[in-house]
């Protein structure tokens, strides 16, 4: 069950390569700035009130992002076609692997967190629209489980998610066109939280790393704070599935993931560094709408309409970058039989992947309206930093299994760079494991509930 993976060279050939090299880094950006950003700092506060150590765990975070990205990169120029880390872990560990990735990642990693950013914009969106909020129920279904309720929100929520489809349907160009203005836009309007920040400074805050409570154990809340950096610096790799989409993908691919996440690192710590010369720590403690509150305390109500308007954006074109890495990943499995033959299909006209689109935005969509990608996102969580893990360890694998295959690019800093990756992500299973024992196991349940499938699909007849 873990024969290699096979080639797919003439359905990656039916695509468009328009995504250049800025087009691939703001997609890197693009993927990651969603609402984390926006809604963090607050609750990390409240686990850890040092503003020394706050920051420094943003820094961290970019750094282990920035040693992921050089360790992708790596992998990235030897495989650069549509799948990434599908194809990653299928050519390091076997097809086996890299099909229960992506099963795990068509039904809910991808879709569902696609489902959940969605959800997300339809929230902001409804500061402006009070009547299209997800408070407001617009029918209700007697169901064998129990009542199910649909509500505006959850339509706007779908409604984005078909607009966006839509969008990447009639061409790669488009999407990527969308991508870039969407990403300039929502950077734009995280830059104006710093420079109001500068201009209205409230607070002068002590970055001497000294934790105010005596009884509170410093490195085990740093090791908490963490996992909500890592999770807000979640998505640098979605270029990788889109390879297939980028010029010269074996040296833009890694350019991407090296400038994006050091862009992001850039962007991260500079919106928090405003956030602490806003607001004193026990203003911003336990505070979830951290930066609504902190351009409120700047600029007053104003501020809450500039913030609303900001993640509005960037969540809408978060999604852009999650639809085409959660379509690509259903193309790359149909395209080497491991999926519905259809989703291999690749428009005549546009050039695009369209019924693996159509597929995967139109589970994303299903979950928004039954709300059940809450339940589904928490059970694979675990699964989903486990193949993160996996992804970084393969590097180790190709290199020791294929030491004289190209490489256009190699990893700056292996194998140091690669095992701090490896070792930070391994931190964030184990955490995961310890903190959800019973999900994190139904997780892995539920992805080797694809194993039949990869059977059937697997079939010399077939």
């Amino acid at each position: 069950m873990s024969r290699a993976l096979r080639p797919a060279p003439d359905a990656d050939a039916q695509l468009v390569r328009a995504i250049g090299p800025w087009g691939a880094t703001l997609l890197v950006i693009g993927s990651v700035i969603g609402s984390g950003i926006f809604l963090t700092t607050g609750i990390m506060v409240q686990e850890l009130p040092s503003t020394s150590l706050v920051l420094s765990a943003w820094v961290a975070g970019g750094m282990l992002a920035m040693a992921g990205g050089l360790t992708y990169a790596e992998m990235g120029s030897m495989f650069p076609r549509s799948g990434g880390l599908y194809v990653f872990l299928s050519e390091a560990y076997g097809a086996v692997w890299g099909f229960l990735f992506g099963w795990a990642c068509v039904l809910v990693i991808l879709t569902g967190s696609v489902a959940a950013v969605a959800v997300g914009f339809a929230e902001y969106f409804s500061y402006f629209f009070p009547s299209l909020g997800t408070d407001r129920v617009l029918a209700t279904f007697a169901m064998p489980w129990g009542a199910w309720r649909i509500s505006a929100g959850q339509l706007v929520a779908a409604g984005s998610i078909a607009v966006i489809t839509t969008i990447n349907y009639v061409g790669v160009r488009s999407g990527n066109i969308a991508n870039t203005l969407l990403t300039v836009a929502k950077v734009g309007g995280l830059i104006v939280i710093p420079l109001l920040a500068i201009a209205c400074m409230r607070v002068e805050p002590a970055l001497t790393p000294v934790v105010p409570t005596a009884a509170m154990r410093p490195l085990a809340s740093f090791g908490v704070i963490m996992i909500a950096v890592m999770w807000t610096y979640e998505g640098w790799y979605y270029v990788a599935f889109a390879a297939g989409e980028i010029k010269d993908a074996a040296r833009n691919v890694p350019r991407a993931l090296i400038h994006g996440t050091l862009a992001l690192t850039v962007i991260y710590v500079s919106v928090n560094l405003a956030y602490f010369h806003s607001l004193t720590l026990e203003e911003m403690s336990g505070v979830t709408r951290v930066a609504e509150k902190a351009m409120t305390a700047l600029v007053g109500p104003a501020g809450a309409a500039i913030v609303a308007a900001t993640v509005v954006v960037s969540t809408f074109g978060c999604n852009v970058a999650g639809v085409i890495a959660s379509s690509r990943t259903c193309f790359a499995m149909a395209a080497d039989g491991r999926f519905f033959p259809a989703a291999a299909r690749v428009h005549p006209v546009y050039r695009t992947p369209h019924v693996a689109l159509l597929i995967t935005s139109g589970w994303s969509a299903f979950l928004t309206l039954t709300g059940g990608y809450e339940a589904l996102f928490t059970y694979v969580t675990f699964a989903s930093v486990l193949f993160g893990t996996l992804g970084g360890v393969a590097i180790f694998v190709l290199r020791a299994r294929r030491p004289g295959a190209p490489r256009p690019y190699r990893a700056l800093g292996y194998p140091v760079v690669p095992a701090l990756y490896v070792l930070g992500s391994f931190a964030l299973v184990w955490n995961t494991l310890m903190e959800r024992p019973t999900a994190s196991i139904a997780g892995l349940g539920l992805v080797a509930l694809g194993l039949p499938f990869y059977i059937y699909w697997s079939r010399p007849d077939r």
